[in-house]
């Protein structure tokens, strides 16, 4: 077998089946497998998904395992040469899977490779490519020179931001939302670790590729990554494991070194994250004793492209919704939304999402369209007519 696909999912339900149809044609023709496995979802996940994809192996666990612990139990039941680990709240594009296995074997040394990463406007995720946090670029990047030399071979190492985003790059670390491995070479250095229960486990793998004698990769093939849906950023527990896994992933592979340098380091871990905390409660306060009046959410508008049969599918969605919206019948003449028409999109003061009918358009011919003109207010949305679903990267309308 070729290939096997890992999902770990959590209440991610119509993210995870979009993620499943993008997979599935990702997966023409390839010898694969794909597991998935749920970290006990409450939002029947299983039972919607089961009947409509019956030939991939869903794992249902009783409680929620973590990142780490979910991957290896589907890990020691795979019997692919690769094996992909890929988050649910992502769409794959058709040619992905294929170009990237295509480079594995061509290049026997890499034991690992991740791919261009786009946000919901087109826009390169920095994540796509990073470097090992060694304690001088984890201190680079805290103290802002990161940001302010990203072109920097010392200061912007932490996001490699001075590599090509056009042609494959030798990097460090590979991003958990879409990881390739090599089997023999997980086989040779183990398993994601446990101790991880979300967050840093893509390092500290991507950290024993590299000790290992492995080379990682990273290849400009395109996926789209919301970015954490399943995960609440604004919440206790989240700066608690984020930064919790930071400290492990420090104690385990720089405790040697001297105290004086892992001081300023353990410090400001600890430091960034009483002030998230500190942010999160006054904010939380000032809510509670009406300090801070709710804010004027910003306008949102729909542009439809869709196929002649499905744009009064769209209309009635968009009506039973209240949905701002414009319709383009695509046909032979009008595919997509030009240059042009997505420019002047950006002249608007409200939040555009271009929903396209996935029923006539390519994944990968949408994600080329963004990320050749990414703007800022213009947002991918995507529109299934066989469950008449929007999704965006914020909500799900049905």
């Amino acid at each position: 077998m070729k290939i096997t696909v890992i999902i770990v999912s959590y209440n991610v339900k119509y993210y995870l089946e979009q993620c499943l149809i993008s997979l599935k044609k990702a997966l023409h023709g390839i010898d694969s497998e794909v597991f998935v496995v749920d970290n006990h979802s409450r939002d029947g996940s299983m039972a919607y998904l089961r009947k409509r994809f019956n030939s991939y192996n869903f794992v249902v666990s009783n409680h929620n395992l973590g990142f780490a612990r979910a991957n290896n139990l589907a890990i020691k039941r795979s019997k692919g040469e690769y094996i992909l680990l890929l988050n649910p709240d992502t769409i794959v594009g058709e040619n992905t899977i294929r170009e990237c296995l295509s480079f594995m074997d061509s290049h026997p040394l890499a034991g690992g490779l991740g791919v261009k990463m786009l946000k919901c406007d087109g826009e390169k995720a920095m994540e796509s490519r990073r470097g090992l946090p060694s304690p001088l670029t984890a201190f680079y990047k805290m103290c802002g020179l990161c940001s302010k030399y990203p072109n920097s071979r010392r200061f912007g190492k932490y996001y490699m931001s001075y590599l090509s985003w056009d042609k494959p790059e030798k990097i460090e670390v590979i991003s958990g939302a879409y990881c390739l491995l090599r089997h023999t070479a997980i086989d040779k250095i183990g398993m994601l670790d446990e101790d991880f229960f979300m967050y840093g486990e893509d390092i500290d793998l991507s950290y024993r590729l590299l000790k290992g004698g492995y080379e990682n990769w990273y290849l400009p093939s395109m996926i789209l990554h919301y970015k954490g849906e399943s995960t609440q950023k604004s919440s206790f527990r989240y700066v608690h494991v984020f930064y919790e896994a930071m400290l492990i992933f420090f104690r385990k592979h720089y405790r040697h070194l001297n105290f004086w340098i892992t001081l300023p380091i353990k410090t400001a871990i600890y430091v960034k994250a009483f002030f998230a905390l500190s942010k999160m409660l006054v904010k939380r306060s000032e809510r509670m004793v009406g300090f801070i009046s709710p804010q004027r959410e910003r306008e949102v508008e729909y542009v439809f492209v869709c196929s002649e049969r499905n744009v009064n599918s769209c209309r009635r969605l968009a009506d039973d919704k209240g949905l701002s919206s414009h319709f383009i019948v695509a046909d032979g003449e009008h595919k997509s939304l030009t240059h042009v028409e997505r420019a002047n999109l950006a002249n608007s003061s409200a939040v555009v999402y271009v929903v396209y009918d996935i029923s006539i358009f390519r994944y990968e011919e949408i994600l080329a369209m963004f990320a050749d003109n990414p703007i800022d207010n213009v947002r991918i949305g995507t529109f299934n007519p066989k469950n008449r679903i929007i999704i965006t990267d914020v909500e799900v309308i049905r």
